[in-house]
């Protein structure tokens, strides 16, 4: 997420939205929040793209809101296995709760400031803020 253009650091997400290329951004977000894995170890973006985009929720409700179900639904892993009809998932919600100084981070506030019905609903906002709350 970060290119090196001359002395400026420019991030292709952010360039992508910007420039109104949301196909390119989606790619990229799909990409990021894809678990991967290898003989060592598992790689997922989800850390690197909060660390280099802190506000990336807040520019996306703003800028691209059609990329936001995107982004939460990268922050779901479920797995492919059923157990009596139950199949485990996991949530990755800590950089909605708690922003890079361990305060309470600001993406609820921004979230329900968009005045989408259908984002609020969605399971990972729905999580968050029924911990919260």
């Amino acid at each position: 997420l970060n290119i090196q253009v001359g002395t400026q650091s420019i991030s292709p997400l952010m360039w992508a939205i910007e420039t109104g290329s949301l196909d390119a951004a989606n790619s990229i977000i799909i990409d990021l929040l894809t678990i991967r894995a290898d003989r060592d170890r598992y790689y997922y973006g989800m850390d690197i793209l909060f660390e280099r985009h802190p506000d990336v929720i807040k520019r996306l409700c703003m800028d691209a809101p059609a990329l936001m179900t995107t982004l939460l639904d990268g922050l779901i892993w479920r797995s492919r296995i059923t157990d009596n009809g139950q199949r485990r998932v996991n949530y990755y919600i800590r950089h909605l709760l708690m922003d890079q100084n361990n305060e309470f981070a600001k993406a609820t506030e921004w979230i329900t400031e968009n005045n989408d019905p259908k984002l609020v609903c969605h399971p990972v906002v729905s999580l968050v803020t029924d911990m919260v709350w």
